[in-house]
């Protein structure tokens, strides 16, 4: 098997990339920029016809499969190129796999958004394109989301375990934190979300993110 994933590590594309670091796999990156119009191009349409990284091309003995939206990528790698040995990244159980997709999806629906506005606006933006009140407002409708997983991380604590899904990093904590890390320059909204934050700071200082974040630059 052959596993190619198109697109640049300061871009969603970093989910596939650090999933696939984090299993140690043999994988080809394709570093393709989403400005310049390289992924616009008549080949990259037709791997996917959004025009939009990243893409993950697999090629299987049973014939070529495509993935694309990030999540996706991240969660099919870790599901069919990892091993559900209870210590990888890859779900080990129905119940991991379950919490896996419905936390991601949960990060996706309730948080990116408002997430990235508070991204752009606290930090990425030059500082004279910012705009304090649309990161205000993200903060707010943030603080509901946060209240959901701050409570939920208690509750793990309290039982032992230190991560999102199980008694170990998994394919949850990384594609959850790969959207929360947005919202980090938002102080206020750390500090009163104390667990969260320094679960966030933990699922991001790992070597694989660090390795994954440096493809491409």
């Amino acid at each position: 098997m052959s596993l190619t994933i198109h697109g640049i590590a300061a871009s969603r594309a970093i989910r596939p990339l650090w999933a696939a670091t984090e299993l140690g796999l043999d994988f080809t990156h394709r570093p393709t920029p989403y400005q310049g119009g390289g992924t616009r191009s008549p080949d990259f349409l037709a791997l996917n016809p959004n025009g939009h990284i990243p893409v993950v091309v697999d090629a299987r003995p049973e014939g070529e499969v495509v993935v694309w939206e990030s999540m996706a990528c991240a969660l099919y790698i870790a599901r069919h190129h990892g091993a559900a040995d209870g210590q990888s990244i890859t779900p080990a159980t129905p119940k991991e796999d379950a919490d896996a997709l419905r936390w991601s999806f949960w990060a996706v629906t309730e948080c990116e958004a408002d997430a990235l506005t508070v991204l752009m606006h606290r930090l990425a933006m030059p500082a004279e394109r910012r705009k304090p009140e649309l990161a205000e407002a993200a903060e707010r409708r943030l603080a509901v989301p946060l209240r959901v997983i701050e409570q939920h991380l208690a509750a793990q604590q309290a039982a032992g375990q230190a991560h999102l899904a199980a008694g170990r990093f998994t394919i949850a904590d990384l594609c959850v934190a790969a959207v929360l890390n947005w919202a980090r320059p938002a102080h206020d909204l750390m500090q009163a979300h104390p667990l969260t934050h320094d679960w966030i700071v933990r699922c991001m200082a790992r070597p694989a993110q660090h390795a994954a974040k440096a493809l491409g630059h």
